[in-house]
């Protein structure tokens, strides 16, 4: 069984690679410019999971900071690699990353994945009644169409 290596090294990160998977095939960010997606990985602790001969095959991004609150974001395993437990080795070391822990909250967004994260504690917000959101899902068309 490969070994997948997980780093929070920025310069180790396929930015080709995370772009071209975020931005076709992701539902939640197609079409995101890659300069809005330089923005956030340079204000974001980022997880980039490797294997040798393979190069990046994984992609985790944590807002964070560092003390009270971190949103998990855009977090993948591409297609070619999945069913191999990649996304549960990426999320271990996310959850066990020194600048995530003591955390008042942590929260997240997924479509498709709630019994992954269900796994790491993470369920329907207690209170949704508290929670408010400005949501612009198709800001990145919307952008490419405008340039």
């Amino acid at each position: 069984m490969a070994t997948l290596r997980i780093s929070t090294d920025r310069d180790e990160l396929d930015v080709d690679l995370i772009h071209g998977f975020l931005s076709q095939e992701a539902y939640w960010s197609r079409g995101i410019p890659r300069t809005t997606l330089e923005r956030a990985i340079a204000g974001s602790l980022c997880f980039g999971g490797y294997l040798e001969g393979a190069g990046q095959v994984a992609f985790a991004r944590v807002t964070t900071d560092g003390a009270t609150f971190a949103y998990l974001a855009d977090v993948f395993v591409l297609p070619s690699q999945r069913g191999r437990g990649f996304g549960k080795r990426l999320m271990d070391a996310v959850m066990v990353h020194p600048q995530l822990q003591g955390l008042r909250r942590f929260m997240l967004a997924t479509g498709d994945a709630h019994g992954l994260y269900a796994h790491y504690g993470f369920t329907a917000p207690s209170r949704p009644q508290t929670l408010m959101e400005i949501l612009r899902p198709d800001i990145y068309p919307s952008a490419m169409a405008a340039s």
